[in-house]
């Protein structure tokens, strides 16, 4: 898995292009933020972040689709149970992953940050695999997008509380910071 910076996709990785992004309007890639998703919810290896996240969902295979066919969006990156990675989008583009957002006294967070999906909820434990797959990712693009740094990492609870709830608390910030720093 290696990052190409002129492309701003990964190599070595399966890439799942959504339709779901536009440009940057300054290029400005500064904050990473950790999100969950699972579909339907609670439910892992069914595929069918793919295919929300390319505006295919099948919304007659269950009731919850149906509440969510008529979002667009996408994300970065998707990071499976078992630490597989996709992504969706060039991390040069804006994925439409964060939604009504604030950080650090600005709004509109697409603008200028990388969302990272991980399989999951808010209150079952990520699996090593996660916590693996996402350090390397995020070592990787550390070391491409100078304006990011591990005080730049968070959850979409982070920017839009009250709103988000996710990564949730079971997610481990003190591991996934542990395991940046074993660079």
């Amino acid at each position: 898995m290696q990052l190409d910076p002129s492309t701003g996709w990964f190599q070595g990785i399966h890439h799942c292009p959504s339709p779901n992004f536009n440009a940057r309007p300054s290029g400005e890639i500064s904050l990473l933020v950790v999100h969950n998703i699972s579909l339907p919810p609670g439910q892992f290896g069914t595929g069918k972040v793919q295919a929300f996240f390319q505006n295919q969902l099948p919304t007659h295979e269950h009731p919850f689709f149906v509440e969510i066919a008529s979002l667009q969006v996408s994300a970065h990156f998707f990071i499976e149970r078992d630490g597989r990675p996709t992504q969706f989008v060039s991390c040069l583009d804006r994925a439409w992953h964060a939604g009504v957002s604030w950080f650090d006294g600005r709004d509109n967070c697409n603008d200028f940050s990388l969302g990272v999906e991980l399989e999951g909820t808010d209150d079952l434990p990520y699996t090593d695999a996660q916590y693996a797959r996402l350090a390397e990712l995020t070592r990787q693009l550390l070391d491409a997008y100078p304006a990011l740094s591990t005080q730049r990492i968070r959850g979409h609870c982070d920017i839009a509380p009250g709103r988000k709830t996710d990564p949730g608390p079971a997610f481990d910030w003190s591991r996934l910071h542990a395991e940046l720093k074993e660079r």
